[in-house]
């Protein structure tokens, strides 16, 4: 990994997400943006069989479209076309009306492209799946739940070390629809 394209990145998402906060919290949204970089790191310490720049980019970058002002040409032109990809194959399709429509679209999209696009999908969830806001309902928290467990099953055999990881975040997640 060459920390130039690691600083790029972040230095990146960091302009772009400086007024976000991460649900629930008075943390910056960075907080989840490196924590997503950070299982990327850790996979590719467990096994090195991908593109760790690419991956790291696109970790680092992931809801960049999806939560900012930033176009899709806008990464394109920074990052390169790969990455632009992968972060839009990793964004939500607004025009489609339900989560079930938009979580199959989404896999879909990612399962097209290069595995470590659904890496950085794993990661995303694995660092998601910590206690749920307090203002989420029984009901949002079993969601979430089960929105988890279809993406271990669409994106299996992505990547082992991460694949473990979401498995035992999801066993850990169950206490809170008890």
């Amino acid at each position: 990994m060459t920390q130039d394209l690691y600083q790029k990145a972040i230095k990146f998402a960091g302009e772009k997400h400086c007024d976000q906060k991460v649900p629930g919290t008075n943390a910056n949204y960075l907080l989840h943006i490196s924590n997503v970089a950070m299982e990327i790191l850790m996979a590719y310490q467990a096994e090195s069989n991908f593109d760790l720049d690419f991956a790291v980019q696109v970790a680092l970058l992931h809801d960049t479209l999806e939560d900012t002002d930033t176009t899709f040409d806008e990464l394109k032109d920074k990052f390169g076309e790969r990455v632009a990809l992968g972060v839009k194959a990793l964004t939500k399709d607004g025009n489609l009306s339900t989560k079930t429509e938009k979580m199959t679209d989404s896999l879909n999209r990612i399962n097209e492209l290069d595995k470590e696009v659904g890496m950085v999908k794993l990661a995303d969830r694995i660092t998601n799946l910590q206690a749920p806001p307090s203002h989420w309902d029984k009901e949002k928290i079993t969601a979430y739940l089960e929105e988890a467990r279809i993406l271990d099953k669409g994106l299996e055999g992505i990547n082992e070390y991460l694949n473990i990881r979401l498995k035992r975040k999801i066993g850990e997640y169950e206490k809170y629809v008890q």
